[in-house]
């Protein structure tokens, strides 16, 4: 079989897209070839226009277009003008970066992946005037030096035509920085729109990663939180609606992964407002078992929306147990856990928060019951 190069055919670096191949695929630009021989091709040497087509390299390291010339010696002129690349936006090593998905338009990767830094930098009009607040009270920015010295400034005034208690003030400055991270009321919106990236990676943030440092810097201050209880009102209080308005929120849902991204906020909730019970032991306990089964859930959500051909749509989802009979069971041992199943993990973590919280017998403790 001889097949000839037709200069009259359309451009061969748009052909992909015409003929249902995926340009973003890791060999995703074809050249014609001529002067093949033979009866028998590579079957995963895709057709274009009846002629064999090979793939070229499509990007170098530093992500410059970078054709490769044909065995036979065609000019790389004579391959078509180069597709879109990927975003910049998407290569930064970054979270901000990871929200971004492979197999997306780069319009998209940058909305999500701006969409979070704009949110998690207001978080920063919060933190950065804490910080300052902590160095111009105790001339100092270690912990240990500010523990030591938290009880000599409680009586202290800030006046900004008003006056406000120091150490209230800057709690009250971290807790709104880590509202932002943790994707609590408020700033909820961009945790659900990161997960336009891979699965893994979304498991990666939600589960032990990105919204979870603003709790652990939380429990890093518990010693300076302990002496402003107004701020701890405002945790408690904050902490429970975030919970209350994720978990509605998300049974409203249809996606998939969003679903679990909001009982992720959820979740999170839970344990922010134990932080505002003085429970910061109970808190971080639901903190490492909540990585487990969130990042199990998300995994095994990830393995039934790659068999269902990329759809999330769980209304066009059913009778998928006997198909996927394992993913099944880790999809529903995670669920167990993540609702407090007895002998689960949920079980002996969550459950403890509520009790602790019923029985704290305040106005703040009652409401987050």
């Amino acid at each position: 079989m001889n097949c000839q190069v037709n200069r009259s055919e359309p451009d061969v670096a748009v052909a992909p897209r015409r003929y249902g191949l995926d340009p973003l695929l890791p060999t995703p630009g074809y050249h014609s070839m001529s002067g093949i021989k033979g009866d028998i091709l590579d079957v995963a040497t895709p057709l274009v226009g009846g002629c064999a087509a090979l793939p070229f390299d499509r990007y170098t390291q530093e992500g410059t277009y970078a054709p490769t010339v044909g065995p036979y010696g065609e000019e790389p002129s004579t391959i078509g003008t180069p597709p879109t690349p990927i975003s910049p936006l998407y290569r930064l090593n970054h979270s901000f970066g990871l929200v971004g998905g492979t197999g997306e338009p780069p319009e998209l990767v940058d909305n999500v992946a701006i969409k979070a830094m704009l949110v998690n930098r207001v978080g920063d009009f919060g933190l950065t005037p804490g910080i300052l607040g902590c160095f111009t009270l105790f001339q100092t920015v270690h912990f240990s030096t500010i523990f030591a010295r938290a009880s000599a400034p409680r009586n202290s005034w800030i006046s900004c035509n008003m006056r406000l208690n120091a150490i209230t003030l800057i709690c009250i400055l971290f807790f709104i920085g880590a509202l932002r991270k943790s994707a609590q009321i408020g700033s909820h919106t961009w945790s659900p729109d990161d997960l336009e990236g891979p699965t893994p990676v979304s498991a990666l943030i939600h589960a032990a990663t990105m919204v979870t440092t603003a709790l652990f810097m939380i429990e890093s201050c518990s010693p300076l939180f302990e002496y402003p209880p107004t701020a701890l009102i405002v945790v408690t209080f904050v902490g429970a609606m975030s919970s209350f308005l994720a978990a509605t929120t998300g049974i409203l849902q249809n996606d998939l992964k969003r679903v679990i991204a909001y009982s992720t906020c959820s979740q999170l909730g839970y344990m922010i407002f134990a932080c505002g019970n003085f429970k910061y032991s109970v808190s971080v306990l639901y903190l490492m078992n909540h990585a487990f089964f969130k990042a199990l859930l998300f995994l095994s959500a990830g393995s039934v929306i790659h068999a269902m051909s990329d759809k999330q749509d769980m209304q066009k989802m059913g009778g998928l147990a006997s198909s996927f009979p394992f993913t099944y069971a880790m999809m529903l041992k995670g669920s167990l856990s993540l609702i407090g199943f007895p002998f689960l993990t949920g079980f002996y973590s969550k459950d403890v928060i509520l009790e602790l919280a019923y029985t704290k017998y305040t106005i703040s403790g009652n409401f987050a019951f």
